[in-house]
């Protein structure tokens, strides 16, 4: 009963100029339908693709619960849920790192590769996680560590070993794998900038400070959902071609 009444209270009392509670809003919203629609279209894909299709969803399912959490923790405290968006995160993004491992299966990626972007993942959340929130004094070396992790993700998708392996499997999985590239190189990027942008200090001094919190929403939406959309294309495709 009081959690039915803080919601109640929490949505009667939403600004309609408040651009970041909307887009938290509008974020949980496309994420849940996301999911829906990637649950419910399993049973129409050969079983070799089906756990892909299912991260997708996952992935989208996830992030949908953390955000109706992160609007409701907007519209009382007015400040950005950093707590609750790391957490979402750790859980969302090595899920993200997955799926390039199993689109690779195919051309004999080893589970080492998967293990490996995932560990990478968790190590830039982390160290990220603690510039901004736990050790903002250090947040410069915390976010050089953090963004030496990106890049190293960005280098392995790019040229590293999953591009050979993208290479060698050619066809639908090498343009699938491109377009997942792109999602993480610019897509991504926003995330960094982000914890530039919001990190008081030394990143300030240089590119000055201000709320990202509706280009954080809105390039998860798009992340999350366009990885999903990819993936989904690339069963679809595949799933014909056994037809």
């Amino acid at each position: 009963m009081n959690n039915l009444l803080l919601f109640t209270d929490v949505t009667s009392k939403m600004d309609p100029t408040d651009y970041v509670g909307f887009t938290f809003f509008v974020g949980c919203m496309a994420m849940m339908a996301a999911s829906a629609f990637f649950f419910l279209s399993l049973n129409q894909f050969d079983k070799k693709w089906r756990t892909s299709v299912l991260v997708s969803g996952l992935i989208t399912f996830i992030a949908a619960v953390h955000y109706f959490y992160m609007r409701d923790y907007w519209a009382v405290n007015m400040e950005s849920p950093t707590f609750f968006r790391y957490v979402d995160w750790i859980l969302t993004v090595p899920l993200m790192c997955v799926e390039f491992y199993l689109i690779l299966k195919v051309a004999g990626a080893k589970p080492s590769l998967m293990w490996k972007l995932i560990g990478l993942s968790v190590i830039m959340l982390v160290t990220g996680y603690f510039g901004e929130a736990v050790f903002p004094s250090q947040a410069a070396l915390w976010g050089f560590i953090s963004g030496a992790a990106y890049f190293v993700i960005v280098y392995e998708i790019w040229l590293g070993s999953a591009k050979k392996l993208a290479v060698a499997a050619g066809g639908e999985i090498l343009k699938a794998h491109k377009i997942l590239c792109w999602f993480v190189l610019v897509g991504w990027a926003i995330y960094p900038l982000g914890y530039m942008l919001g990190t008081e200090g030394w990143y300030t001094s240089f590119i000055g400070s201000g709320s990202v919190d509706v280009v954080y929403n809105i390039a998860d939406a798009i992340n999350k959902i366009g990885f999903g959309l990819v993936i989904y294309a690339l069963a679809v495709k595949k799933n014909d071609a056994l037809s």
